[in-house]
């Protein structure tokens, strides 16, 4: 019997959850699984903390979000079978509570009671059938929150229709060790991977690697669900996928794009001794589906999406009716504008030009033309009487009349927001950040700041992507050309540049990447061939600014590596390498 094959007709939920609301993501647990239920589906996944969102953060060190998590699980349960669908089988990610016991209803030994718990429960007639937790907890970068959950003990196997079933949660599959060795001795029919698996450029890539090197270990097929939409600085990419018993994608679900995937998995049957049985019979023959996949996004398709889903979520599960910021006709600002008209619509995107005596014919003629391109919101402020009020009264100049006009500029769109109701969108990209060419209260204002996680050159490189994109479809592009091509200046002195004050961007971004992503040091930077001086001066500039990244407001995380949780070095620091 170990060899003969039966179909399993499985769903992939691809859901959107809101950290924290509980009852509205309970909500849409419910709705796909009835889809899926009247689509024929025998099992479906949902994400991980699909009750609760993710990640909670903190909140999971409260014992009444920790209960509600529970409680709004085991009532959906029994909603479930109340609708007469409690024979499809929910597999669903919930926070729970440790009550210092393991999932056999043994003594776990030192782990303290009422400890959260990142946990998943097999659903089955109105009841919990069955419980894992989480094995392997990240300590890194964004998942530092997850010190203080208590970690798994055991795998889980429950056979449905004859094939066994192993779970596992997101960061299990990736440890080599641990959990994998334990269920390829369990020897399933099927590992499924529940997942909160953020998007970063490239992951999907290794993602897909790794799926199907699990699924060769195993000789069995891997299916894996994701989590679709934006949390903070957070944006999950979806990109749900089932891979063959020999490695090979069966199916795979859009990226970007929440919805629940349908696969008929052929797997071997009774191949464990598994912890939960739920149904020996084997399935009748029925018409199989068409496996699915769908097509990869090339590199500006994934991080443009990234950018729109992460930046429409933070607007919509906010609250915000809508979004200013400040057009100079620069391609930073002509760039934030085209991501929030695609995030969401022109007639929610708020621009204002704010000229000063310095401002360039072009920055306004070319702050109207992206207005009028992507049909948002535009308007004009004169600064240059504020300025010239404040400096009659103190009398400052050089920097200090420079970082004036952007805190001007700061202070007009600050004002604007509070009478209006639009969040600030910060238009500065992640190499000014990185070495501190920003105003603090000036350009670095704002609720949001899109492409803070964008080095400057990736900034060309998008703009010229979009507007490809349009130019494919038929459609205007919504970037000008000119701000493209024009040469980068904040235009708060006469005739400036900056390049009077950093390298050229290209080089720059050569040596931020070096240092900030690869935490290579000044050797070993030297040593790839870049001049000390300029090393020397680059991290110097990196080290001082650390206090103003503290301050800029949060933005969509892109890379393996950005500035927040991913990277943060003391303030103040006699470290000089």
């Amino acid at each position: 019997m170990a060899g003969e094959k039966g179909p399993l007709r499985l769903a992939l939920a691809q859901l959107n959850p809101v950290v924290g609301d509980i009852n509205g993501n309970c909500q849409l647990a419910f709705d796909a699984v009835a889809s899926a239920w009247r689509d024929g589906a025998h099992l479906i996944a949902l994400p991980e903390m699909m009750v609760t969102g993710y990640p909670v953060e903190d909140l999971a060190l409260r014992g009444d979000f920790r209960m509600s998590s529970r409680n709004a699980a085991e009532h959906l349960a029994t909603e479930l079978a109340k609708a007469g669908m409690g024979n499809i089988v929910v597999v669903i990610g919930y926070l729970d509570q440790n009550e210092n016991q393991n999932e056999k209803g043994e003594p776990r030994l030192g782990v303290p009671v009422g400890a959260p718990e990142n946990a998943v429960a097999v659903i089955h007639q109105g009841k919990f059938i069955a419980k894992y937790v989480k094995r392997h907890l990240p300590n890194y970068g964004v998942f530092d929150e997850f010190r203080n959950f208590v970690p798994g003990h055991g795998t889980l196997v429950f056979r449905l229709h004859g094939i066994d079933i192993a779970l596992a949660i997101c960061e299990d599959i990736w440890q080599d060790g641990g959990v994998m060795p334990e269920i390829a001795a369990r020897n399933p029919g099927l590992l499924l991977v529940i997942n909160g698996s953020p998007f970063e450029s490239d992951k999907d890539d290794s993602r897909e690697a790794l799926i199907s090197r699990r699924a060769r270990e195993i000789s069995a097929p891997v299916a894996y669900v994701n989590m679709v939409g934006g949390q903070d600085e957070l944006v999950f990419d979806g990109d749900s996928l089932i891979a063959n018993s020999m490695g090979e994608v069966l199916a795979r679900a859009p990226q970007f794009h929440e919805g629940t995937m349908l696969v008929d998995v052929q797997a071997r049957l009774r191949t464990s001794t598994p912890d939960v049985v739920i149904s020996e019979g084997e399935l009748a023959d029925y018409p199989l589906l068409s496996p699915k996949v769908a097509p990869a996004l090339d590199r500006g398709g994934e991080i443009w999406s990234a950018l729109v889903t992460g930046l429409r979520d933070y607007v919509t599960k906010g609250g915000f009716p809508s979004v200013l910021l400040g057009l100079s006709g620069g391609i930073d600002s002509a760039l934030v504008a085209a991501i929030a008209v695609d995030a969401l619509g022109p007639e929610r995107v708020f621009g204002v030009g704010m000229p000063s005596k310095y401002s360039s014919s072009h920055s306004l003629s070319d702050a109207a033309d992206l207005a009028a391109r992507t049909r948002l919101n535009y308007r004009v402020v004169e600064i240059e009487p504020m300025v010239a009020s404040f400096l009659m009264k103190l009398g400052f100049t050089g920097v200090a009349e420079e970082n004036l006009q952007a805190r001007v500029r700061g202070t007009t769109l600050m004002g604007i927001s509070n009478q209006e109701g639009h969040l600030v969108l910060a238009t500065g990209n992640k190499s000014e950040l990185a070495v501190g060419y920003s105003t603090i209260y000036g350009d670095a204002v704002g609720g949001y700041a899109p492409i803070k996680d964008l080095w400057k050159s990736a900034v060309w490189e998008l703009a010229r992507w979009r507007n490809a994109l349009a130019q494919s479809r038929g459609e205007v592009p919504p970037i000008p050309e000119s701000s493209i091509n024009k040469e980068p200046s904040a235009e708060l002195r006469p005739g400036q540049r900056d390049t009077d004050s950093l390298p050229d961007y290209t080089l720059l971004d050569r040596i931020l990447h070096r240092y900030v992503t690869l935490d290579q040091g000044f050797a070993e930077i030297v040593a790839a061939g870049y001049e000390p001086a300029l090393v020397a001066r680059v991290m110097k500039m990196v080290d001082r600014a650390e206090y103003k990244r503290r301050q800029y407001p949060p933005g969509t995380k892109v890379s393996a590596r950005n500035f927040g949780k991913d990277r943060r070095l003391p303030i103040i620091s006699k470290w000089a390498p």
